[in-house]
């Protein structure tokens, strides 16, 4: 059975195109254009529910009035600080429609249960019990929308020890056992700048969702499903940790720059040598690792060679019979002989004459891009993956990063920036729910909305 005959059994409805102030930018309907999708989500979050919106799916973004926590997340458009200009924000709600709504209000509650009725998915990350002690939780949702699918993201799950305890993505980080190989060996270890764990758990709840709604075109029925961000990122650790143990039972710790291999010495000691990864160049860096086995063999021996040919290989490389290296075998000062030369090399050259050289000769080179890279790097360029987006407000476009996937029947794409606060209220509000504009007013003023 194919997944869209799975899906095929979910009722249908056409969903308003999306808006950007009073300018039209919706795209192309997408694979989830039937589907809407209440995302109640703060930046444990975001990232699910923009991924089901870039697939085509109405994804209502709700805040409480005066707008999302994440709306103050740095840096700035501009670098002015303003809840309408965080470029977090702007990342991560593209694809959104945006309605304030404070659901811890009892009218609140009630228009939420109404939205409720006819959405197929709701999307929140509070603290486990949350949505429950409001009465908005899974099984009291259920009874009025039997086809719900109601996602829940936290830290460490629902249930357990661990669920809850708070759960910044530096906290699940380190339990998922990635902070312990990330980073140099003579530091402490290391967090990536964007909140890798968050990201992780957004994007597991979105497979998650998108199996629970095929199991729903199949039974008619939805279904709760439980994210904890930190299992989703455990997986992540790789083979390195997860396997050499049982292998060798070699504890990997982190080397960063370095590529560590152990040696056995004397005294049932264990000693490593430490081969370099990155290596700085003329207007950055780039990645070279002189593999020795068979398959790899031509590469090292092509960069050998232009090295030798600009003159600047040292007696060390040019005496070295690269099939007889074996990096378990030999000692550090071997090791920093025969790449002094590769260093100085590097140095003599910019990212793009490594990368042209390494082209034409066969070597496994790589730079290390800035972002400034990636907006100029041809291939994405070249497959359209930067998208500009419109900002009626601001009177121009702003490049963002385009959709993960093409697909040639169901457009993939970015459908629009991310909501002001409250944009679309009167359109659901007045248009959808049919609230006269006397009771918008009203809940305006009680802070409902």
């Amino acid at each position: 059975m194919s997944t869209m005959h799975g899906l095929a059994g979910h009722r249908f409805r056409r969903k308003p195109l999306f808006r950007g102030g009073d300018t039209v930018v919706g795209k192309a309907e997408g694979m989830l254009s039937q589907y809407r999708v209440l995302d109640l989500t703060d930046e444990h979050g975001f990232l699910c529910g923009k991924l089901l919106g870039d697939l085509g799916a109405d994804v209502i973004k709700i805040e409480k009035p005066g707008g999302d926590p994440g709306r103050r997340i740095g840096p700035f458009y501009h670098d002015i600080p303003d809840p309408e200009k965080s470029l977090y924000w702007w990342a991560f709600n593209t694809s959104k429609r945006g309605i304030t709504l404070d659901i811890e209000t009892a009218d609140g509650r009630e228009i939420f249960n109404r939205l409720s009725r006819t959405a197929d998915v709701i999307i929140e990350s509070f603290k486990p019990g949350y949505m429950e002690g409001l009465g908005l939780g899974y099984a009291a949702l259920s009874q009025i929308n039997p086809r719900l699918v109601m996602t829940s993201i936290t830290g460490f799950g629902q249930t357990g020890p661990y669920s809850n305890y708070k759960a910044p993505d530096i906290v699940l980080w380190a339990l998922s056992g990635n902070a312990y190989i990330t980073g140099d060996d003579d530091r402490p270890p290391l967090a990536p700048s964007f909140p890798i764990a968050h990201f992780f758990g957004a994007m597991e709840a979105a497979i998650g969702i998108l199996v629970a709604l095929y199991q729903c075109g199949i039974t008619g029925e939805g279904q709760q499903v439980n994210v904890p961000a930190q299992a989703g990122l455990a997986w992540a650790t790789g083979p390195e940790v997860q396997g050499l143990w049982d292998v060798d039972k070699n504890i990997v710790r982190r080397s960063g720059r370095l590529w560590r291999r152990y040696r056995p010495g004397t005294d049932d000691k264990v000693d490593y040598v430490s081969i370099p990864l990155i290596y700085p160049c003329k207007d950055g860096a780039v990645r070279f690792f002189p593999f020795v086995q068979i398959g790899m063999l031509p590469s090292v021996r092509a960069l050998t060679q232009w090295v030798i040919d600009e003159g600047m290989a040292n007696k060390a490389l040019k005496q070295v019979e690269w099939s007889e290296v074996d990096w378990q075998k030999i000692d550090q000062k071997t090791v920093d002989e025969i790449t002094e030369s590769f260093g100085k090399f590097f140095m003599t050259h910019t990212k793009a004459e490594l990368w042209e050289g390494a082209q034409k000769m066969g070597i496994q080179l790589y730079p290390l891009f800035t972002p400034g890279d990636m907006l100029g790097f041809e291939q994405l360029t070249i497959r359209e993956y930067w998208t500009e987006i419109e900002h009626p407000e601001l009177g121009t476009s702003v490049t963002y990063p385009g959709a993960f996937a093409k697909m040639r029947e169901a457009p993939c794409e970015v459908r629009c920036r991310a909501p002001l606060i409250g944009e679309h209220n009167e359109e659901i509000y007045l248009g959808e729910l049919g609230i006269s504009r006397e009771e918008l007013l009203l809940l305006k003023q009680a802070r409902v909305i």
